[in-house]
């Protein structure tokens, strides 16, 4: 008749017959939504293709076309992953009630309409009506929208100018930085990665409804491109164009989704005369190296056929992608070519090699690899001004695992920024701090004027409450812990979000709260390992050693690879001294994840204490060629070989644990004593 049926497998592995009920997206794919019991609406895993059939569009394909995925596994369309009511949803209709039942795990979710409608960016609609049957005046009332959006501007290419000014000019932030209007709050809760703190609010300041990702490792190379799905904010408020007033609806039609021709939207503010020509881009008229979209938008595709492009609109660095590892422009097209021989093209052009300062990207891929000066590095990096926020709280966030005295100044005047951003980012990073220095650090944070500030201060804080008696520190403290709680009550169908709860009841000493939140988590998502590593370890602080050691085989018996888990009972082993088995678990944990020093510290120590020193200390050797700035990998190294007689070997890492960490009276009286 007229419905549509889809026959595949599904939550029990059969194959069976399921209505498509609706579908959303237009291009460059569209998705197909079937209704499974508990209110659920998942998206398969089997989507169409929009595209024209001239590029290869016009077909059905999957989204995990090198996977086979079986009914039991999270990607699977009937599992969390394809779940539209809680990820999709919240940015592909308008006025979502998502409506999670925790007590029968189920959905109730509710919307106005199936797609992105005007409500969804100018709030209710009732008022824009009333003005549309008063007759009053367009021009100053904003057509009675609760929330106006395309402020009157223009950009003017005034005579012997480059690049076009904004008319009028856009206000500036403290720092003297230019910055866009509402329009970037109105679109960052969807056109972002990040975690919902609050329910959604057409026009809210965007850090009050959401935590958005830095530029974390696994989402963004060290020099700020695209790696993950991130979905353009954190590209674009990188950028000289966000930092100059630009707006996503100077390029972007946001109703009709279109952008005119990609390089003529670019002829609009950057004059032709001075971009559009062999003398700026060096290649031939109307090829791909001609195009400013090429060169300075690289695209990264995801779901398959959906190319996205970085919003950065960063020159090209093949010297940088060269050093830390990222993606470079240049050789993507000239493929047979080397990052080398690009940059030494660029500086033909320029005439001249040298490239002055060290790149941010340089900067934070130290960071990430704990590399000897990396934290004054990183410290100057926050405190340069003249670079984005989202840059300068990247590098906070980083510098929060590598404090040292010199750097210390630098999170203070983090804590104290205009840009919430960098408060934020400032706030996780206090987390370092000693606990009798924390509160002094983060006290005032918990009064701040921006949510995602409060939340992240109160998080950072909570092993301080129960010794809060003053009711003028306890009552701020006490609502931004609220609301931290509330931001996570906001995705309670996720496991995730009842591990940190449990993680924030422990700290409180709310023990019973604790485990019923580990089990709320285990009960709703029985595939989330930190539920069992989690319970397992609140139940070890409790004396429960049996109940947490049978927890933790039980999730090695479900999940056989997983290092954390095998991590985990390793180390509960150890301390029963079954010291066999626990250096089986530890060693295969380091074995699954050689991109954590902490497995490989462990099963080097564990060797160490079995007598098996030369196998600990090439077990730890070969870790701190992996990680070079890891602390633990050096005292381990410096002390093993210093107990072991290698007086040399040890004087040596001792050196580099010195280097790293030159006021740590540890390091120095090592150092001492091997002179």
């Amino acid at each position: 008749g007229e419905a549509f049926f889809v026959e595949t497998a599904g939550p029990d592995g059969t194959i069976q017959d399921f209505e498509i009920v609706y579908t959303f997206g237009v291009d460059p794919l569209q998705q197909h939504l079937v209704r499974l019991p508990g209110g659920r609406l998942q998206a398969l895993g089997v989507a169409w293709d929009s595209r024209p059939a001239s590029v290869g569009g016009q077909r059905w394909f999957h989204l995990h076309p090198e996977e086979a995925i079986p009914p039991d596994d999270v990607l699977h369309w009937t599992g969390p992953a394809g779940s539209w009511n809680a990820m999709c949803a919240d940015c592909h209709s308008t006025n979502l009630e998502k409506g999670y039942q925790l007590d029968g795990n189920r959905f109730d979710t509710r919307w106005s309409e199936l797609d992105v409608a005007c409500e969804a960016c100018h709030g209710r609609g009732s008022t824009h009506i009333a003005w549309a049957t008063s007759g009053a005046d367009s021009a100053s009332t904003g057509r009675g929208l609760e929330v106006p959006l395309g402020s009157e501007r223009a950009w003017e290419l005034q005579e012997g100018a480059r690049i076009a000014s904004r008319i009028p000019a856009p206000p500036t932030d403290a720092h003297g930085q230019m910055s866009g209007d509402g329009e970037i709050d109105v679109c960052a809760p969807c056109h972002s990665r990040r975690t919902r703190i609050a329910e959604a609010e057409p026009g809210g300041a965007f850090l009050d409804q959401a935590r958005p990702a830095l530029l974390d490792e696994g989402l963004y190379y060290a020099d700020g491109q695209i790696l993950d799905e991130v979905y353009v904010w954190g590209s674009f408020v990188q950028s000289r164009m966000y930092a100059a007033g630009v707006t996503c609806s100077d390029c972007h039609d946001p109703h009709s989704l279109r952008i005119e021709e990609p390089d003529a939207a670019c002829a609009g503010c950057h004059r032709p005369e001075a971009f559009a020509t062999p003398a700026h881009h060096h290649h031939e008229a109307r090829s791909t190296g001609a195009s400013c979209v090429a060169c300075h938008m690289p695209s990264r595709t995801y779901m398959v056929v959906d190319d996205r492009h970085d919003h950065g609109f960063r020159v090209p660095r093949p010297d940088v992608s060269e050093k830390i590892g990222a993606p470079d422009t240049c050789t993507s097209c000239h493929a047979d070519r080397s990052p080398g021989w690009a940059t030494a093209a660029i500086a033909d052009w320029n005439g001249s090699s040298a490239v002055s300062g060290v790149h941010p990207g340089e900067i934070l891929h130290a960071g990430r690899q704990l590399l000897p000066g990396a934290a004054a590095s990183l410290a100057a990096l926050a405190d340069d001004k003249e670079r984005p926020p989202i840059l300068r709280a990247s590098a906070l966030r980083l510098l929060g695992v590598q404090l040292d005295a010199a750097s210390l100044p630098s999170l203070h005047a983090g804590l104290r920024d205009p840009s919430p951003l960098v408060r934020m980012a400032a706030a996780s990073a206090a987390e370092s701090l000693p606990l009798q220095d924390r509160w002094l650090a983060l006290e005032s944070l918990l009064r701040d004027d921006t949510r995602a500030v409060r939340i992240e201060a109160a998080r950072a804080l909570a092993p301080l409450r129960q010794g809060i008696t003053d009711p003028r520190a306890a009552g701020p403290f006490d609502a931004a812990l609220a609301e931290y709680r509330e931001a996570q009550l906001l995705s309670a169908e996720r496991p995730e979000s009842h591990v940190n709860l449990g993680l924030l009841d422990d700290q409180l000493g709310e023990r019973n709260a604790a485990q019923q939140a580990y089990e709320t988590a285990l009960r709703i998502g029985p595939w989330f390992l930190p539920s069992y590593v989690n319970l397992a370890e609140h139940h070890r602080t409790r004396g429960r050693e049996d109940e947490s050691e049978r927890l933790l085989r039980e999730a090695v018996s479900l999940f056989p690879d997983n290092a954390d888990v095998l991590h985990a009972l390793g180390l509960l082993l150890a301390r029963q001294q079954a010291l066999d088995e626990a250096l089986v678990s530890l060693g295969r944990a380091a074995e699954l994840a050689p991109q954590n020093p902490r497995y490989a510290y462990a099963h080097g120590i564990a060797l160490s204490s079995t007598g098996q020193l030369e196998t600990a200390l090439a077990v730890l050797g070969d870790a701190h060629e992996r990680h070079p700035g890891n602390l633990n990998l050096l005292v381990a190294l410096a002390t093993l070989h210093r107990d072991a007689g290698h007086t040399d070997e040890a004087r040596s890492y001792a050196e580099k644990l010195l280097a790293l960490r030159p006021e740590d009276p540890n390091a120095q009286a090592l150092m001492r004593e091997l002179e």
